[in-house]
């Protein structure tokens, strides 16, 4: 499997804070059965200065202690970035890394505030898919208003954003609201994506094989192949090749 959203680089944000923590998180990954991971670390302005440079250098440093370790994790790069004032500015700098390229258009793990949706939200949507950017909106099921009114996210979709659904959403992990909602884009056949979200290694471990049996089960193997290895791997192709 491939997890193409997880917080993996140690001491970069709110995921490991040591190289032990890192490496025990990526054990976890590969003995759950996943076989390449993007490390997604959060792009927030006044709170994580992530940039493309740094996240590069941090990634290259992990892949480089996973090898000497004999863990066998490939690692790619991107952020998950907050959806601020800030992400035009961000775009021009080139300062963000995209998870891949699909169709011409570079794909972006885009973060709503936890909370809302910020007015206006479905306009700079457009405006990156203008630029050639294809937003994949991370676990907007989590997100307070959506699990109220999931018709909030058709204007996303509409636009051609893709959705990006946490693993753990469509069992409870993260409360009846958003497994509501993550059952319906499910049934609905609207998740582009399932990815773990790892942040540690307690309530929030970076695995996807329960949510791979869970969705073969519930919705057949082939919608679990193509959510949890077919999509994340023509999205990473730019960064793995072919797997």
């Amino acid at each position: 499997m491939i997890d193409l959203h997880c917080h993996l680089l140690p001491g970069i944000d709110d995921g490991p804070q040591s190289l032990e923590q890192a490496l025990q998180l990526c054990r976890i990954a590969v003995d759950d059965g996943i076989s390449h991971a993007v490390v997604t670390p959060h792009i927030h302005p006044g709170r994580w200065e992530n940039t493309a440079a740094s996240i590069r250098l941090a990634c290259h440093d992990l892949q480089c202690e996973l090898e000497r370790q004999a863990i066998p994790l490939r690692l790619g790069f991107a952020g998950e970035v907050r959806l601020t004032d800030s992400i035009m500015e961000q775009v021009t700098r080139e300062s963000i890394p995209f998870l891949g390229e699909v169709d011409g258009y570079q794909v972006m793990l885009l973060e709503f505030p936890h909370s809302h949706l910020i007015p206006g939200s479905d306009k700079l949507a457009q405006w990156l898919l203008q630029q050639g950017i294809r937003p994949l909106l991370a676990h907007p099921e989590r997100n307070k208003q959506v699990m109220k009114d999931i018709s909030l996210l058709a204007p996303f979709t509409e636009a051609g954003c893709w959705l990006q659904v946490t693993a753990g959403s469509i069992w409870g992990q993260f409360g009846e609201p958003a497994r509501q909602i993550a059952s319906q884009l499910l049934q609905n056949d609207r998740v582009t994506v399932l990815a773990s979200d790892g942040h540690n290694t307690q309530a929030r471990p970076p695995v996807l094989s329960k949510a791979f049996d869970f969705i073969a089960e519930h919705f057949g193997r082939d919608r679990a192949v193509r959510l949890l290895y077919e999509k994340p791997a023509e999205i990473t192709r730019s960064q793995f090749g072919v797997i």
